[in-house]
């Protein structure tokens, strides 16, 4: 049997200078370096025979997956809520750079169970939303094909914990799953059988940005 392959982008870099935890606000587009970010993704996947197009409603995310469609023009964009950022209930803040706002007394109540997270929607509800979209989009593509999906850090990284059969609690900072990163499941009839990663816009990357702060 033929594997069926798809690929869950990150979205690019955003342009959000005041480090807002945007969440699913409206009106948060790509910086001039997620644009760069999204362009290295168009050319990631100008050769692949994509038969499939899928994406989160954000803004952000339907800029970076224009370059992918734009190398594609034979096929239309799903928009798809179930790839949407996950809700929290912090958003709206601004945390600093550092989130050293983040432990303020008017956010510790939100803190109290990070195996939920208390904070926002429950990490099993993004796994199953994640994991019903991306196994639609593999049937999409049909036996054999590939699909592309650009979604968000915490769905896809969540989608993987599940399709690995990992625990879902983690240290946001040790995710695999960089800006404009590509998360690959891979299928064998309805069962995903490996998950494999990749950077195309690595060397665009902040060095510095290493660091994990809310609103990136």
């Amino acid at each position: 049997m033929t594997s069926t392959v798809v690929h869950v982008c990150r979205h690019g870099q955003v342009e959000n200078p005041d480090h807002i935890l945007y969440g699913r606000a409206e009106g948060y587009g790509l910086s001039a370096l997620g644009h760069q970010m999204a362009a290295a993704l168009g050319e990631h996947f100008a050769d692949v025979p994509l038969a499939h197009l899928r994406c989160s409603p954000l803004q952000r995310a339907q800029e970076t997956i224009a370059p992918i469609a734009a190398a594609h023009p034979e096929l239309e964009i799903v928009t798809d809520h179930r790839v949407i950022e996950a809700e929290n209930l912090l958003e709206g803040q601004s945390f600093g750079r550092f989130n050293q706002r983040l432990a303020l007394p008017k956010n510790l109540r939100y803190l109290w169970n990070p195996l939920l997270p208390s904070w926002g929607e429950p990490y099993r509800d993004v796994a199953t939303r994640m994991r019903a979209a991306i196994a639609d989009a593999a049937v999409a593509a049909g036996e054999g094909g590939q699909a592309a999906i650009v979604a968000h850090q915490l769905p896809i990284f969540i989608a993987r914990l599940a399709a690995e059969g990992r625990s879902f609690v983690h240290n946001p900072i040790t995710r695999e799953c960089r800006l404009a990163s590509v998360t690959s499941f891979h299928f064998h009839g309805p069962r995903v059988v490996k998950v494999s990663y990749a950077e195309p816009a690595d060397h665009l990357y902040p060095p510095k940005a290493r660091i994990f702060r809310p609103g990136m």
